[in-house]
């Protein structure tokens, strides 16, 4: 049942997962909406001296399909697994991580170490076969 799965490719895969659920488009409520611009509040913004807001371009169908796959995983973990597993793929230093959670920092890569073996032996268990990330 050997499905190749590391924790390297696992912890790979939770990073797509976090930089694909960020690239979804924002929900908005159906209804009222303008096509007109947004108004110019102040001279700055009327000469381009601010930087461009630009949003990433939303993620391609697969990495969506592999979002999904990924947030399946965590009905396997347990709350505080999932918060540390998705604090790292969303990319958050250690340092504030550790204050969230009230451990050390050597204790809380520990865990981090410990839920990404799980998971991956989860997976070898369950027979997912190992897909790369990728686009």
């Amino acid at each position: 049942m050997s499905g190749g799965w590391t924790t390297t490719l696992v912890e790979a895969r939770l990073r797509e997962a976090a930089e694909t659920l960020r690239r979804l488009p924002l929900a908005r409520p159906r209804g009222y909406f303008t096509a007109w611009p947004e108004p110019v509040r102040s001279v700055s913004e009327a000469h381009g001296y601010t930087p461009a807001r630009l949003r990433p371009p939303p993620p391609p169908p697969a990495a969506i399909d592999r979002l999904d796959e990924v947030l399946g995983w965590m009905g396997w973990l347990d709350d505080e697994q999932i918060r540390l597993l998705w604090a790292r793929a969303a990319g958050v230093p250690w340092r504030p991580l550790c204050q969230r959670l009230g451990r050390g920092r050597t204790t809380a890569w520990r865990l981090w170490v410990a839920a990404l073996m799980a998971l991956r032996e989860r997976l070898e268990a369950e027979g997912v076969p190992a897909r790369p990330t990728g686009e």
